[in-house]
């Protein structure tokens, strides 16, 4: 790395250093522009743009710890050790800077060099929109020997800041509540917050951040000596490494962007290959996770694909073969952190980094540094190639595989599964397919739908664990065939979700323990063989009702213990009888509680971080015992009513 002290640490941070661009109302309009989206990923995103500000006085140098509370109202507080939101009217300005900061929307000290030299979150443009669109905030600030506060609704002040005490401390604390009328939900997820801040603690080795949910009285504290490096063996834990310690790239470089300006870039990254089959490479810009990756990413990619062909040939390790970029990447696991300047993102919430200067940088310093790891360490060097060969070969016998399968006519003719009750309907975007367990429940199911855009595929016992297969032994597997040729778009990395014949998949088990193991399963396919599906909310899972409530001619149907008291409540000396599986279902059951569109619940699969749905998948389906018996005790209490 770079010296931090000369390059991110910065002394002029003052009124003056706020610069107002201006103007507010249309976040309540369109808050989906500023935050992705008003479902609980557009929640969340308020938490991460206040607590990004706290984080961006920490890589400046000012700030160590950062506490985050939910408290028992629903609202959020983040307090920092920081400078403080300057409280001065800065020059040609009527509003105090604290006051700028958060009702204008492009008012921030991030616009000025002399206060910080990188950052993740836009003073201004990140806490106005959380002001924006809550219900109530307010922001309380420590500096210069005095406590100011000021509080606000939706978006307006209250009143001028007041002095209301004396300090020798200074930082930030901004405690506000999500207007419920804004979002679907206002109910924030504490293992959602818990894996950011604990990311955040990795990406920042000099950060503490205390983490409390006073709703359930959890307490988490993430600190990490280990950086990048122990971000890498976290994520590890629950597979089985290649080699013993990640490899570890650090460096700075210097490139000029499209306007001539130089800009140093800061490269941080950690790689260890495991011997898994998935690819697990995150990216971070500033501490931001870019979920979608960009010119960073690619610039890893580029470097390491070239790196590894070209130790391979200088070593006679490769014979006459080309690695792909996915072969030097099969069973990696990596993280790509870097801090930069003015980074340019193709969005406001920062998912996908745009900078040029980024990828030449990355490159440079992976080229480098690599090279120079491989020829120190021959023996992970030659581990790795061979790693890399084996997913060439399987590759190459996938590719075989599915020649022969279309020269067959199986995958891509017009030869759907015997099994498969198709729709009528030919429109992807009106069409369902029920993947459902068993071929009585599949009777049912078939007997019970709507013919014209409802397809049934029923399944027998538990598929494949494609966590442990490669791509090729997966199309000798007679379900994950049927399964493949019957959604249309193929299976893993050419999988084209445009050939797709069914944009609704819905998994429909038995409510027990067998169930929740084949939905498991068929969720771990599509997470990793056609990622695209789950990425675009193709996939749900059915919610069949648990009981049916019945007193002469009068039924209800309940889906968990609460409503079934409230029926049985409501009908005195009602029968109850209790549904086992979806084969105790007759045609028209099935239809009505599980099926119809007009009264069916679904869960629709979304991956809101996809860090932590790699590791859950590699902790449920993976080798190593230890990791899995860990996650079920921890949420062992989580469950209830389970039929074992």
């Amino acid at each position: 790395m770079g010296s931090e002290e000369e390059y991110r640490k910065t002394e002029v941070y003052d009124a003056d250093s706020i610069k107002a661009l201006k103007g507010l109302e249309a976040v309540r309009k369109r808050p989906g522009m500023y935050i992705g989206s008003t479902d609980t990923r557009g929640l969340h995103h308020l938490v991460y743009e206040v607590v990004d500000n706290s984080i961006d006085e920490v890589m400046a140098g000012f700030a160590t710890r950062i506490n985050v509370t939910v408290n028992s109202d629903g609202s959020i507080s983040v307090v920092d050790d920081g400078r403080g939101i300057p409280t001065g009217v800065p020059k040609g300005e009527t509003k105090s800077a604290m006051e700028l900061c958060l009702t204008d929307l492009h008012a921030g000290g991030k616009f000025d060099q002399n206060a910080y030299k990188v950052s993740g979150g836009l003073h201004g443009v990140g806490v106005s929109v959380v002001n924006a669109l809550s219900e109530w905030l307010v922001a309380t600030v420590k500096r210069e020997g005095k406590i100011h506060r000021q509080s606000y609704k939706f978006g307006v002040p209250d009143g001028p800041i007041e002095v209301i005490g004396e300090t020798q401390e200074t930082g930030t604390t901004i405690t506000f509540l999500p207007d419920k009328t804004m979002f679907e939900t206002v109910v924030f997820d504490f293992d959602t917050l818990q894996n950011r801040f604990r990311n955040q603690a990795f990406l920042n080795t000099k950060v503490t951040i205390d983490f409390e949910d006073a709703r359930v009285g959890k307490k988490e504290v993430y600190h990490y000596d280990g950086g990048v490096s122990a971000f890498v063996k976290f994520l590890n834990k629950a597979k089985t490494p290649l080699h013993p310690e990640p490899i570890v790239i650090q460096g700075m470089k210097t490139f000029n962007d499209l306007k001539g300006k130089p800009v140093a870039v800061d490269v941080d990254i950690a790689m260890q290959y495991t011997d898994g089959y998935s690819e697990a490479v995150d990216s971070f810009v500033n501490t931001v996770s870019t979920p979608d990756g960009g010119t960073h990413l690619t610039g890893f990619r580029t470097a390491l694909t070239k790196t590894l062909n070209d130790y391979g040939k200088e070593n006679n390790l490769l014979k006459d073969i080309v690695l792909e970029g996915s072969d030097t990447r099969e069973g990696l696991t990596a993280i790509i952190s870097i801090r930069m300047p003015d980074p340019q993102f193709e969005s406001q919430t920062k998912e996908k980094l745009g900078s040029s200067v980024a990828q030449n940088a990355v490159s440079t310093v992976v080229a480098e540094k690599l090279k120079q790891y491989l020829e120190e360490n021959p023996s992970v060097a030659k581990t790795i190639l061979a790693k890399a060969v084996q997913s060439y070969q399987g590759r190459e016998a996938a590719r075989k595989a599915r020649d022969a399968t279309r020269r067959k006519s199986l995958l891509e003719s017009t030869s759907l599964p015997g099994k498969l009750a198709d729709c009528s309907e030919k429109d992807p975007t009106k069409c369902e397919l029920y993947i459902v367990e068993g071929e009585s429940a599949g009777g049912s199911a078939k007997m019970g739908r709507d013919r014209a855009f409802q397809a049934i595929l029923p399944i027998r016992g538990k598929i494949l664990n494609v966590e442990k297969a490669r791509t090729d032994k997966l199309l000798d597997h007679d379900e994950i065939r049927n399964l493949t040729i019957a959604i249309g778009g193929g299976i893993g990395k050419e999988f084209d979700i445009s050939k797709i014949r069914y944009h609704k998949i819905v998994i429909m088990t038995d409510a027990d323990v067998d169930g929740a193991h084949i939905a498991t399963l068929l969720l771990t396919l599509f997470y990793r063989q056609m990622r695209p599906l789950v990425d675009e909310g193709y996939v749900y899972l059915a919610m069949p009702p648990l009981y049916r409530v019945y007193k002469g001619k009068t039924q209800k149907y309940a889906y968990n213990d609460e409503e079934m008291q409230k029926y049985m409540a409501e009908m005195p000396g009602a029968n109850v009888s209790r549904y086992k599986g979806l084969g105790e279902m007759n045609p028209q059951q099935l239809w009505e509680t599980t099926m119809d569109p007009d009264q069916r619940m679904m869960k629709r699969i979304q991956i809101a971080d996809a860090i932590m749905a790699d590791q859950l998948f590699s902790t449920l389906m993976g080798d190593d015992v230890e990791p899995r018996r860990e996650f079920i005790i921890e949420h062992a209490n989580e469950v209830v009513n389970l039929d074992v």
